[in-house]
């Protein structure tokens, strides 16, 4: 029997882009949620009520596609975010970085900037025209190798035939990850020894999602620790051939500081000579303004590269009090972002989780005004155009149905990026189809990881 179901004629809200063909749910609805949970067991993420009953399937063209296009535009977010300033002090001061990022920086420059986008997984959605690219994650702490790791190890258990076969293809997050380390190794001359820095208080206490990561590096071929940043110091003070040169930056500024935890470790440790990716400069490819700047344009841009931000950013303007263009036509920015809120979304130019993003058609008039007045003051957020999600069907199981059912999802697609090498495909969705933010810690949101057909 066929594991797999062709969709039809796809749904007004749907895109042909998704395909025609999903995986079936390959287990009653109890077996499937007692194997995702049990996977993702005791790693401090939220409760999920519902879950995904099969992975999200696109054609092959289209899975590559993401891929294809996250490595291109990187290069140009790279590029807009060095080119703001010579130095870090001057990128600092030209972002209107606040205070709390002014550290962790390497103290050589050129190592710094070589190593900020090794980690990487922009956000998604699939419009009217195809793929957009919302924001760019460039931070070893983001979400979507260890989440896809978990639910592939499901899924292929669910989906291998008698002769260990399986009717889809997919990146593996924690080999390419693996291989990545091993290149470093080389690149830089020291052992393939790799500090895996976070801390089990971001995990709700526990340590099974860094334990996971470290017995597979031990696992194959590199020698891996997890480090509680009060013990990073035995990173760097032990006998040369001891020492861990090389490591994952697993946790964000702001998190820590919510958290209440010490950051001069992890300085110490880098003025004593461990690397850990992606570096500081991350935050500056990460920033909402380099996408601004970019879909704006650049003078050193060629016309493939100004025809590859207008099919794939949507519209994103840096807000300030000045004039720019929109479909053609000069516009007062301030005025336009007022005029036309039910378009537009505003989003601070660093932020989490959505926590910094106020969506125009969800906000009235007042508070849509204000809000894009005193951002336009404060210049360090930009108006993006809303893009309206296209839906795909997938099965899902919930709490206290016995059967998985079918539910049309408009998902957020994360390809995940190790030294600018496709490592897996990362998805958030809500289940009652709702197009706004989605967080995977939402209380009405869940993911899954993607796979090729």
């Amino acid at each position: 029997m066929s594991v797999f179901q062709e969709t039809g004629p796809q749904a007004a809200t749907g895109h042909p882009w998704f395909g025609r063909n999903r995986l079936l749910p390959a287990a009653p609805a109890q077996t499937i949620r007692e194997m995702l949970r049990t996977e993702m067991r005791d790693m401090g993420y939220s409760y999920q009520s519902f879950l995904p009953a099969a992975p999200i399937t696109l054609p092959s063209a289209s899975y590559a596609e993401l891929f294809r296009v996250s490595a291109a535009l990187l290069d140009l977010v790279r590029r807009t975010a060095l080119e703001s300033a010579p130095t870090t002090e001057g990128r600092l001061a030209a972002y209107r970085m606040p205070p709390s990022e002014h550290q962790l920086f390497v103290a050589d420059q050129f190592t710094e900037e070589r190593y900020a986008d090794c980690v990487t997984r922009p956000d998604i959605v699939i419009g009217p025209n195809g793929p957009k690219f919302l924001e760019f994650n460039v931070s070893g702490a983001l979400g979507g190798p260890v989440e896809t790791h978990c639910r592939l190890e499901v899924w292929r258990r669910l989906y291998t035939d008698a002769r260990g076969r399986v009717p889809f293809s997919y990146e593996d997050a924690f080999a390419v990850r693996t291989e990545m380390f091993r290149g470093l190794g080389r690149e830089l001359g020291v052992a393939p020894r790799v500090a895996l820095l976070g801390s089990s208080r971001d995990q709700g206490g526990f340590t099974r999602y860094f334990e996971m990561q470290t017995d597979y590096f031990n696992s194959h071929g590199l020698i891996a620790r997890f480090f509680e940043p009060e013990d990073l110091h035995e990173a760097w003070d032990c006998p040369p051939h001891l020492r861990y040169a090389l490591g994952l930056r697993d946790f964000t500024i702001p998190d820590w500081a919510e958290l209440g935890i010490d950051t001069a470790p992890v300085q110490a440790a880098l003025d004593n000579g461990c690397l850990l990716v992606g570096t500081q400069t991350s935050t500056f490819l990460s920033s909402k303004l380099t996408l601004g700047m970019l879909s704006e344009g650049r003078p050193w841009m060629s016309a493939s590269e100004r025809s590859l931000v207008d099919t794939y950013l949507p519209w994103t303007r840096v807000l300030s009090d000045r004039w720019t263009t929109r479909g053609g036509r000069k516009v007062d920015l301030v005025r336009y972002a007022v005029d036309n809120r039910e378009s537009l979304v505003l989003k601070e130019s660093i932020g989490m989780s959505g926590k910094q993003v106020v969506i125009g058609r969800e906000t009235d008039q007042a508070e849509w005004e204000a809000a894009v007045t005193e951002a336009a003051e404060k210049g360090a957020s930009v108006v993006q155009e809303f893009v309206e999600p296209r839906t795909c069907r997938l099965a899902v199981v919930a709490d206290g149905v016995d059967e998985p059912y079918d539910v049309d999802v408009a998902p957020v697609f994360g390809p995940v990026l190790f030294a600018g090498r496709p490592a897996a495909l990362f998805s958030r969705f809500s289940a009652d189809n709702t197009s706004g933010i989605v967080s995977i810690n939402g209380n009405n949101s869940s993911y899954d990881c993607v796979v090729a057909v």
